[in-house]
């Protein structure tokens, strides 16, 4: 059994324990996924996988502090655009994650970022545990280049939320026609009639 004397060493050995964690939680990147990174779609093993891996973890579901458009792009590929407060927008419901730079670059890569399928930029969401706390993250958001036009294309009518019934015709990238990138599908969509 420890003496009076071994307590000071014991909480001294624990305080430099959780300054050694403390810069591993800094170095997380809060992650708001709004479409197929959600829970029960398509892409959500990538972050189960982040997870197992220790680069990921659920904080929990969570809302747009903005308004912002939603929209589906060519396979039902959901799009956040980055025009807030337009009308016909909603705040959109989603999922927070806590990531990595190791699981951000494998969310970027997934993503297209390089490849200007999407952008990663901030946004505010509010928490829906905790008294729906604020807090600051980074959501994949339809590249600028043609944010707009997916926003004309879908009538200027966005989603509150990318739900099942929504996802409803989503094509998995794998089963997508091969002889065109994804940006050329993006134009391709925009440039047809609803």
């Amino acid at each position: 059994m420890g003496t009076a004397s071994d307590a000071p060493a014991a909480a001294a050995a624990e305080e430099e324990e959780q300054q050694q964690q403390q810069p591993k939680l800094l170095q997380r990147t809060l992650v708001f996924t709004y479409g197929t990174l959600k829970r029960g779609f398509s892409n959500h093993p990538l972050l189960q996988d982040l997870a197992q891996r220790g680069d990921a973890s659920f904080v929990g579901a969570a809302v747009t502090a903005s308004r912002l458009p939603l929209v589906c792009g060519p396979y039902r590929v959901p799009f956040l655009l980055n025009l807030p407060g337009e009308e016909g927008a909603d705040r959109v419901a989603g999922e927070v994650y806590a990531v990595t730079p190791r699981g951000l670059a494998r969310l970027d890569e997934l993503e297209g970022v390089s490849r200007a399928h999407y952008e990663r930029l901030p946004i505010a969401v509010d928490l829906a545990e905790g008294g729906c706390a604020r807090v600051d993250a980074v959501a994949y958001y339809a590249h600028r280049d043609y944010a707009a036009e997916l926003w004309r294309r879908s009538g200027e009518k966005g989603y509150p939320e990318y739900s099942h019934a929504v996802a409803d015709g989503y094509i998995r990238r794998k089963d997508r026609p091969q002889g065109q990138t994804f940006l050329e599908q993006i134009r391709i969509f925009v440039s047809s009639q609803s």
